[in-house]
């Protein structure tokens, strides 16, 4: 088996790539890249790419992803989120390969009461949310086919919200931070086990694949302090407040960004709880300031 990851440096692309190698893959059988071995946007310079390796599954990890800025980026946004993806998942329709695309709570607007379920009715109210919707739709026309609805990730490679909170740990005893944004947050390092196993199989579809269990940004925070003896107090705030206190100017973000794990759960298993998750993350960035 051949794989192809795109967007390699971020901090999915990356654990998939330590998760394929960890189960034997040979290094010649990845080819894990990013924006400069491939612009996705270029449909001849991905055809001649993905054609010269000819894999067998590719993750398609490489997006846009800056959420706020793709309100005045749009045409950046789209061209990398809805053509650069076409262009993919026209190559992997051409070598009959499997595509993995990685999509967003962002699809959902947050009005409902209780969890998402994958097939409810998609209203994003962000340019991100709608690029990425636009790119499902792109992926499903490949019959071989995941979409991964994950939110709240964070990894060892690159920047993340527990990085941020302990960032201000040094110089603050304090922090505001939203408590009407519920979700679930979702390690790198078991969303990457997660879309290994499934592309080893043939259920073919949309997945909402988190950690388990759900939480507020402040929970989030509070947490991150308490199991790194952090001595911070956490302000739940409004995301109203938030932005008045901080005066910046956001995308939409969804209030309730609950995702239904029961498909997943039949199909494969449901990921540890995102406490469970986060302590491991702990140990990880120990090991990484040490080495």
């Amino acid at each position: 088996m051949k794989y192809l990851i795109t967007g390699y440096k971020g901090q999915l692309g990356y654990d998939i790539k330590r998760e394929l190698l960890k189960r034997g893959v040979s290094e010649d059988d990845i080819l894990a890249i990013d924006k400069e071995e491939m612009d996705i946007t270029e449909k001849s310079e991905v055809e001649s790419v993905v054609k010269d390796f000819n894999p067998n599954v590719i993750f398609h990890c490489a997006a846009f992803t800056a959420v706020d800025k793709a309100e005045s980026m749009e045409e950046d946004a789209y061209k990398i989120n809805v053509v650069g993806t076409k262009n993919i998942v026209d190559a992997s329709i051409a070598l009959d390969s499997t595509i993995i695309y990685m999509s967003t709570d962002y699809v959902f607007d947050g009005t409902k009461e209780g969890e998402y379920k994958e097939q409810d009715r998609v209203n994003p109210k962000s340019v991100y949310g709608k690029t990425k919707y636009l790119g499902e739709e792109e992926v499903r026309r490949n019959p071989k086919h995941f979409i991964a609805r994950i939110s709240w990730v964070f990894g060892i490679n690159g920047h993340n919200f527990i990085k941020t909170m302990l960032k201000l740990s040094e110089n603050n005893k304090e922090v505001n931070v939203v408590n009407d944004q519920i979700g679930s947050p979702t390690y790198t390092v078991d969303l990457a086990k997660m879309l290994v196993d499934m592309s080893n199989t043939e259920r073919y579809g949309t997945y909402n694949i988190t950690n388990s269990g759900y939480c507020s940004w402040a929970e989030f925070a509070d947490y991150i302090f308490r199991s790194n003896s952090k001595d911070v107090k956490v302000n739940k705030v409004t995301t109203e407040e938030y932005l008045e206190i901080t005066g910046v100017k956001q995308a939409y973000r969804p209030r309730n960004s609950k995702l239904d794990k029961s498909k997943l759960e039949e199909n494969f298993e449901l990921l540890p709880t995102w406490q469970d998750a986060i302590d491991r993350y702990n140990k990880e960035l120990a090991e990484e300031k040490n080495n």
